[in-house]
């Protein structure tokens, strides 16, 4: 019995000096600094949290609308990963219902209309895993005119609220370079 206690006892002390200096031996990485920094945007409508989670490209002296971002082809509507916007209640996107979640926001640019996507896989790195097929919503949206911002960025324009019982919007505009593309998101207020 001894014999056993004093060999437990010399392996929990081997054991706890290999874990220790393992630990020990592990810097902690420095965090980088991103080229397109992280931001966030929320906002309440009625009693609907609206969070857009997503990286700030600039425009950085490039040509963006079919360049950097080609036309016709699936786009994470910011950099680094793909862009996360939540929502906390059933929500209408430019009138068609969306399910309350979390979506990965992507977009399929052209020079007169975009498609606007709200896919179930929130968490993705960039469009490179996007799969169609798990997509909840597209809907259309029609590009304006923008003044130039060197940095992309979600806005909330045209707040509509009003008492409980009642319709309640916001547009949220996607903005870069010169373009401006906006979206209604309508959201019931039941007492």
């Amino acid at each position: 019995m001894y014999i056993n206690r004093k060999y437990f006892i010399i392996i929990s002390l081997i054991a706890v000096i290999f874990l220790s200096s393992d630990l020990f031996s592990q810097e902690k990485k420095k965090p980088e600094v991103r080229i397109s920094p992280k931001a966030e945007i929320s906002q309440t409508i009625g009693f609907t949290e609206v969070n857009i989670s997503y990286s700030r490209p600039g425009v950085k002296g490039r040509k963006i609308w079919g360049g950097l971002v080609p036309y016709d082809k699936v786009w994470r509507t910011g950099a680094n990963e793909a862009t996360k916007i939540t929502f906390s209640t059933d929500v209408k996107v430019n009138g068609k219902k969306l399910k309350k979640g979390a979506y990965a926001f992507f977009a399929i640019p052209t020079e007169k209309e975009w498609t606007l996507i709200f896919n179930n896989v929130a968490e993705q790195w960039g469009a490179f895993t996007y799969n169609e097929a798990k997509d909840e919503l597209r809907v259309k949206a029609i590009p304006e005119k923008g003044i130039f911002t060197e940095w992309l960025f979600y806005s909330f324009d045209k707040m509509n609220v009003q008492k409980a019982g009642k319709s309640n919007s916001v547009v949220i505009g996607l903005n870069w370079e010169n373009i401006k593309v906006p979206f209604t998101v309508e959201v019931e207020t039941k007492e």
